[in-house]
């Protein structure tokens, strides 16, 4: 079994910044992948950005230049690092990690809220 555990969400200005984590403990075997997806009631999900195994990482375009996903030395932990928050950045941060057994495994999800 393995567990995701996110933190590092909450309420803050536009302009302003946070650092999301996830660290996935249990029984892990190779990650292949770690991504961060986000949902806002009414839309689909939506991809904001992936970090493979060889240290590769992708973007939604929405974005770009804006946020930073990293993951710590181990692999197991992955940082998503926000700036320059917009008001369309609200939404549920999810973590997904995708094994080289090819299982996926989500988080519960953490609520970030851009308002003034």
């Amino acid at each position: 079994q393995v567990q995701l555990e996110e933190s590092g969400g909450g309420l803050v200005q536009p302009g302003g910044s946070l650092r999301l984590s996830c660290a996935a403990s249990g029984s892990i075997s190779e990650i292949y992948a770690m991504t961060w997806y986000r949902q806002s009631p009414g839309k689909p999900r939506e991809l904001v950005a992936r970090i493979f195994r060889n240290g590769v990482t992708s973007y939604g375009d929405p974005v770009k230049g804006r946020f930073t996903i990293s993951r710590d030395n181990a692999g197991n932990t992955v940082y998503l690092q926000m700036s320059s928050l917009r008001l369309e950045d609200t939404a549920v941060y999810l973590c997904s990690v995708v094994f080289s057994t090819a299982l996926n495994y989500w988080g519960q999800g953490t609520q970030v809220t851009v308002s003034s």
